[in-house]
């Protein structure tokens, strides 16, 4: 067993850049030691917005972008032992599994060993009625509404044991971020899932390179005030753990962005309600005596990390269906842009009156006032700074009669030859919203399974079931 053990992220969020991983894993296999790969890529309405998916097509619901983020790194990482981590199965982790293997294959990586980790969809299996609502949510009524997803946070015990059995890829669906990375270490170091220091150590670790670039310098990055180098190539994080509880978080050498101790404080913080108590299903992570340390050139020490035992409790988060968002965008330019604008929006808003679409509306003026405006405008009607060369204009409407929306959202069209003079740019879409809600669950209710094959046998399987209902009456 080494004494030190790397973990590359490779994304951050459904959606992430696919190049990412490239220079990381470059960087892991050009050190040499024992490492993991980890993508977090799911956010609470990730995994609802999978489920309709996979309602529309029983082989979909898992990351859209996952053969992608895999395909110019698999045979690189199972070549060189480097086992790829993921909650990228979203509300499908079997067809992703399957996914990966059908990649696998292409790439001539028939012995390449996938696990599917399933068990957090709680969907049919619990009354969520009969749990206790998350402290948080307590407020929302959700008697009427439509359930779509519920999904546990499992923590890092089958994805250890995805590793046990010697899996090149392990595709979970929910687990909490910090798994992803408390799982390889776990399993290289043998800790025990009592060793509440140890699993704070790896609960910081995760917490830290869960959001890809963020502890690199996105979204830290603010031009003239907080600038980064080369931020068209930002790197992804690297940790560094010792067998002793040493934590280093750096990056690849060839890429931009910057770790320091400001990026690194930013990121412990983030989303940390109680700086003493950050919940996780497998400890509870303590920074309140934290204290990083730049040890060099892109390379900060976290010291002082402490934790406490696991909570009895898992937290499902379940999503409804919710209403229906309706949006229209028209643009105005040019001289007596903004009195343009603002006729424009006041005749948005009396068209709303004269049809009495059953819709809750609102304006903005993108430009001039839009993420701090209230609902009914204030700030763009009474806005007395520079002209600007353009404005934005924007109808939202929100309701639960669908065609209402949709209808509420296109009267933006109609400006092309009812508006001001000059407007161009229109266009319009209607979504589903989502509205989540969070429960708590006794962690023995939950029960995980892990299904470990390599590609071929996979693939195999996935023929024969294809050739089964083909051969069956109707099929």
């Amino acid at each position: 067993m080494s004494n030190t053990f790397l973990v590359g992220n490779g994304g951050g969020f459904s959606g992430d850049r696919v190049d990412a991983p490239i220079p990381v894993v470059r960087s892991l296999i050009a050190r040499g030691l024992p490492a993991a790969m980890f993508f977090e890529t799911l956010g609470e309405r990730t995994v609802a917005l999978a489920q309709l998916e996979r309602r529309r097509d029983p082989e979909l619901g898992y990351e859209p972008m996952l053969e992608r983020l895999l395909e110019p790194i698999l045979a690189d990482c199972v070549a060189h032992r480097i086992p790829i981590l993921g909650n990228f199965g979203a509300a499908n982790p079997p067809a992703a599994g399957r996914l990966v293997a059908r990649l696998a294959m292409r790439l001539g990586l028939p012995e390449c060993r996938i696990a599917v980790v399933t068990g957090d969809d709680v969907t049919s299996s619990i009354a969520l009625d009969q749990l206790p609502v998350h402290e948080a949510d307590d407020s929302l009524d959700m008697k009427s509404a439509r359930l779509v997803s519920a999904n546990a946070y499992i923590g890092a015990g089958p994805l250890v044991e995805a590793l046990r059995q010697g899996a090149d890829v392990v595709v979970a669906g929910r687990t909490s971020d910090p798994a992803l990375a408390i799982a390889p270490l776990a399993h290289h170091f043998g800790w025990s899932f009592e060793d509440w220091e140890k699993l704070a150590l790896g609960a910081a670790c995760g917490h830290l390179l869960e959001c890809g670039s963020q502890v690199t310098g996105g979204v830290f990055w603010d031009p003239g005030c907080k600038d980064i180098p080369d931020p068209w190539n930002i790197g992804f994080p690297i940790a560094e753990v010792t067998a002793a509880g040493g934590l280093v978080i750096t990056k690849p050498e060839d890429t931009g962005g910057i770790v320091d101790l400001r990026t690194v404080k930013e990121q412990l913080l983030y989303e940390l309600h109680d700086p003493s108590r950050y919940i996780t299903p497998d400890v509870v992570l303590d920074i309140s005596g934290c204290s990083v340390e730049q040890v060099g050139k892109d390379r900060v020490a976290v010291h002082g990390l402490a934790g406490h035992p696991a909570p009895d409790t898992l937290k499902v988060t379940a999503c409804f269906e919710g209403t229906w968002l309706g949006e229209g965008e028209v643009s105005v330019a040019g001289p007596n842009a903004l009195a343009r604008a603002r006729a424009t929006a006041e005749v948005l808003l009396r068209r709303m009156e004269m049809r009495g679409l059953p819709v809750r509306v609102r304006v903005d003026l993108i430009g001039v006032a839009s993420v701090h405006d209230s609902d009914d405008g204030a700030l763009w009607r009474r806005y007395e700074g520079p002209e600007p060369p353009e404005v934005r204009i924007r109808l939202a409407a929100e309701g639960s009669d669908r065609d209402a929306v949709d209808q509420a959202a296109r009267e933006v069209l109609a400006l092309l030859c009812c508006g001001t003079a000059g407007t161009g740019g229109a266009r319009w879409r209607l979504t589903p919203r989502i509205l989540t809600r969070s429960y708590l669950v006794l962690r023995e209710r939950v029960p995980t399974r892990v299904v470990t094959r390599t590609a071929r046998e996979m693939v195999g399987q996935e023929a024969a079931a294809a050739a089964s209902v083909a051969a069956s009456p109707g099929g």
